[in-house]
């Protein structure tokens, strides 16, 4: 079972997660007005995703909320963001934040998003990925910091996007797998991510994967 936490500043929009949530199979551990106030909940309690509803509250708040608490590097976030601005949702990225849905998702859209971030593939609405799409397409260059990836590594990045493990993707490419295990130990290195999620992130903000 899936346990879940879910942020909204309106105490109306927690309980209209909370019983549809319950009614799929998930575990509610916990609703709470603000990130701050949810975090000290992570070290006494199991948490496998968190759901959290910018609308009603302030999009910079909530992105420093994250980086200063680390919330989304700990575990999955799912953000319910209105705002899909390139910028907000290079923001959310940068947080961490594993996927992103519009304000009022459905419950079957938001159940599914959950079960895909928990095994730690990277969930984006259509509006939000065609935000990704723009900024992407502007002259901004990648992170100068980070190496560039090979024509191979962008291929097995793709892959990893697609949720597919090192198995899969040696199969795909028809590589072994210990060959799959190395580009992606590559692409974490070049791209300084600690995780084959947060490589997806980066590669999304930097234009290297098209959704």
């Amino acid at each position: 079972m899936i346990r879940v936490l879910i942020v909204a500043a309106s105490a109306r929009a927690r309980r209209a997660f909370e019983s549809p949530l319950h009614a799929q199979g998930f575990e509610i551990v916990g609703t709470f007005a603000s990130v701050e106030v949810a975090a000290d909940v992570f070290a006494e309690e199991h948490v496998d995703a968190i759901i959290i509803d910018a609308n009603d509250a302030s999009p910079e708040n909530l992105f420093e909320s994250l980086q200063e608490t680390g919330v989304a590097r700990e575990t999955p976030v799912m953000l319910l963001l209105s705002e899909t601005s390139p910028e907000a949702i290079s923001r959310a990225l940068r947080s961490g934040v594993r996927g992103i849905l519009p304000a009022s998702p459905e419950p079957q859209q938001l159940a599914a998003a959950l079960q895909a971030i928990v095994r730690e593939l990277v969930v984006v609405n259509s509006e939000a990925a065609s935000s990704v799409r723009l900024a992407a397409n502007r002259a901004t260059p990648p992170d100068e910091s980070t190496e560039p990836l090979t024509p191979r590594e962008r291929e097995v990045l793709r892959l990893l996007a697609s949720g597919l493990a090192n198995k899969e993707i040696a199969a795909k490419l028809k590589i072994s797998e210990h060959t799959a295990k190395f580009h992606v130990a590559s692409i974490l290195g070049k791209l300084g991510a600690a995780s084959r999620a947060e490589a997806v992130s980066i590669g999304m903000r930097n234009g290297l994967i098209l959704l």
